[in-house]
């Protein structure tokens, strides 16, 4: 052991990140500067179960059942997502467990797939996509995304990107974020959480890119989409639960709004009898937006700073503490 892995904190990369990625992801921590033998990939739960009373951070791609109970010297756990609704950060807190996420790692995928179901609704892509397969040949007018208005709701990593391609493309930005200071330039027309219905009457395309959390769940919902209208295009690569799924479906069969590109969804996968896999005005993809092959790169970054932050007896200078 190295004076250098004495301080070190241990790192458990919980079996829940998956064996070949856990295998991959500690190759390049150890490259990356932290020593060998504090850093542990399982890639089984006993492994786990095994690793977790020694380790002073973890990373999960979910976390492991009861794994708070077992970790007596658990001071960090890091989430490979962006979002962490899925992970117990009351009870993290409560236990003064620093919680971080990945935010960021996402942002230049979802970016460039938000860029690209616009595109197929400004273009009509997804309707050629489907005369082509009844190998129909029927012309379509295309539109232009310059002068369109695009909503954004959380300008977070992933809502700046958006909006940064979204005004390379000429378009008029709005965005709602609750901390307006923080608000990118590129945002042409900030706007507090407050404003909401405003944005929805603005915007051609209104964008979902927000966390879920009490405040969030069911934001959209028949109130703003009727305020969306028959010229409006929702997109969202949230989470299913920030718009009223039943409410959508049924704005999405009456053009109410003009259609919708959903990455995720209330319940996943999407269930082979749900009603979204047959309209013509949707766009599903299997939640697929955040998927890019720099992911690992990127959660190295991020990894390796707050452990070296941990051992520093810095905590708080966490990047993308939560909690």
């Amino acid at each position: 052991m190295t004076d250098e892995s004495i301080d070190s904190p241990t790192l458990l990369l919980a079996h829940t990140v998956g064996p070949d990625r856990g295998a991959d992801l500690r190759d390049r921590l150890v490259d990356a500067g932290i020593p060998a033998d504090r850093v542990v990939a399982a890639a089984t739960p006993a492994e786990t179960d095994e690793h977790a009373a020694d380790a002073d951070g973890v990373v999960v791609g979910r976390l492991p059942e009861n794994l708070l109970d077992r970790a007596d010297s658990l001071r960090w756990v890091q989430a490979l997502s962006s979002g962490v609704d899925y992970l117990p950060v009351d009870e993290l807190a409560d236990s003064g467990i620093a919680l971080t996420n990945s935010a960021g790692v996402h942002a230049e995928p979802i970016g460039e797939q938000v860029l690209g179901y616009l595109l197929s609704f400004e273009r009509g892509l997804h309707a050629l996509a489907r005369q082509q397969a009844d190998s129909r040949w029927e012309r379509r007018e295309g539109g232009e995304l310059r002068g369109r208005t695009i909503g954004i709701v959380g300008v977070g990593a992933i809502g700046t990107r958006v909006a940064e391609l979204a005004s390379a493309f000429g378009m008029d930005v709005w965005g709602v974020k609750r901390d307006l200071d923080s608000m990118p330039d590129v945002v042409d027309e900030p706007r507090s959480p407050d404003a909401l219905h405003e944005m929805c009457l603005a915007a051609d395309y209104l964008v979902l890119a927000c966390p879920l959390t009490d405040e969030t769940e069911g934001l959209i919902g028949g109130d703003e989409l009727r305020l969306l209208g028959d010229e409006g295009v929702l997109v969202n690569v949230a989470r299913g639960e920030v718009c009223n799924q039943e409410a959508l479906v049924g704005a999405l069969r009456s053009h109410l709004i003009r259609g919708a590109a959903l990455d995720v969804f209330e319940e996943e996968p999407l269930p082979a009898d749900s009603r979204l896999w047959d309209l013509s005005n949707v766009v599903v993809t299997p939640h697929m937006a955040g998927s890019t092959p720099h992911k690992a790169e990127r959660w190295t970054e991020i990894i390796v700073e707050n452990h070296r932050r941990l051992a520093e007896g810095d905590p708080e200078g966490m990047r993308n503490r939560v909690v």
